[in-house]
């Protein structure tokens, strides 16, 4: 389940939180990082088990509601919501059931919360059109846990400061671990019935390994990969940007020289895209001019070997300052704070466009 799309977010908040730290212990930092990809897992399962928790309040809401129609002599509630035959397959799960004893992980005492979801569920139209149709197949049954999901859970500001409060990580990995939630929702087979597999932890020991080498390699060549940008400084002094930028920038370098497999392009645009969550508004067009610079650099003098398109914008190849003349060499500054400025006028316009977004290891689109 933990993909590099996650592991790249958790080693841009970790470095960043790295040097802020005054004891910079390398080992606790990567321990540190690795338990940190082990929590986004342990949400994973916890929102599975949501869908439980739902369908055994509607469970007892069934009972009451069947209760009263028998001392009242009317019709019994209909029991298909409350059995749902994809949510009664995952209560079933043994691999789900068994990773919750092992964590401890449970939603009774928010039972609260989980009444008000179960009301939002049944005022829905969704649901109530469900509802009206007195015969549903496993794959209908499947499709509306997909749908409800995406509409109460997905997005859900009540759940996200609930699972602020149980967990620091959490808020932090949600987004991604929804887009895991609902494939595991999609590929639920009936034939497997309670041994159904669920994604596990790390798809292989290849992605474990790119964590741990990519964070070191982060963080043990920050002086050399620091001196690539001072050299392809857009005439902006480094200590005057978004200390942000840097981190990531020194991460997708690392990156780019650490493992020969993965293109420039997909590099580039995997950091470019966490400088808009993470940095300023214009650090992402900033951060793809330098990247590209960066890059075309370490290929020219044979230390990346690796391929990049020609780029044709000027014949030297050298970025550019406001005036249209060759930026000086700047010097970079490090800061162990934090250190945010406007970004420079020239960041959007001069920025070379990387290539469109490739994907080292396609995932299933919802």
């Amino acid at each position: 389940m933990i993909n590099r799309e996650l592991i790249r977010i958790k080693i841009v908040q970790l470095t960043y939180a790295y040097y802020q730290n005054g004891n910079k212990n390398m080992d606790a930092a990567e321990k540190e990082l690795l338990f940190s990809l082990s929590k986004a897992y342990d949400l994973y399962n916890y929102l599975l088990d949501l869908m439980v928790a739902i369908t055994q309040e509607e469970r007892h809401r069934l009972d009451v509601l069947n209760q009263r129609a028998e001392r009242e002599g009317t019709q019994p509630a209909s029991p298909k919501f409350a059995f749902n035959k994809f949510a009664v397959q995952l209560e079933e799960n043994k691999m789900l059931n068994e990773f919750l004893e092992d964590k401890k992980l449970t939603w009774k005492d928010d039972i609260e919360f989980i009444r008000k979801l179960c009301n939002q569920i049944e005022q829905s139209e969704l649901y109530q059109e469900y509802m009206k149709t007195p015969e549903t197949t496993y794959d209908e049954d499947r499709e509306l846990w997909r749908r409800l999901y995406k509409m109460f859970i997905e997005t859900n500001d009540d759940l996200d400061a609930l699972l602020e409060e149980k967990s620091l990580y959490w808020n932090d990995d949600k987004e991604v671990v929804d887009t895991f939630v609902l494939k595991t929702i999609k590929r639920f087979d009936p034939k497997n019935k309670n041994k159904q597999e669920l994604l596990p932890e790390w798809k292989d020991v290849e992605d474990k390994d790119f964590a741990r080498k990519l964070f070191r390699s982060t963080i043990l060549n920050a002086d050399e990969y620091q001196h690539y940008m001072s050299e392809a400084s857009r005439n902006w002094d480094f200590s005057r940007l978004a200390y942000m930028d840097v981190v990531i920038m020194q991460i997708a370098i690392a990156e780019m020289l650490t493992f020969p497999n993965i293109p420039v392009s997909v590099t580039i645009n995997e950091y470019v895209e966490l400088a808009k969550l993470y940095s300023t508004p214009r650090s992402g067009g900033y951060i793809n001019g330098m990247l590209d610079s960066i890059a075309r650099h370490l290929i020219d003098s044979g230390k990346m070997m690796k391929e990049m398109p020609e780029r044709s914008e000027r014949p030297d190849h050298q970025p550019m300052g406001r005036n249209g003349q060759s930026a000086g060499r700047m010097r970079f500054v490090h800061h162990d704070a934090p250190v945010e400025a406007p970004q420079p006028e020239e960041d959007s316009e001069d920025a070379q466009p990387s290539e469109a977004k490739a994907s080292e290891e396609p995932e299933e689109q919802e």
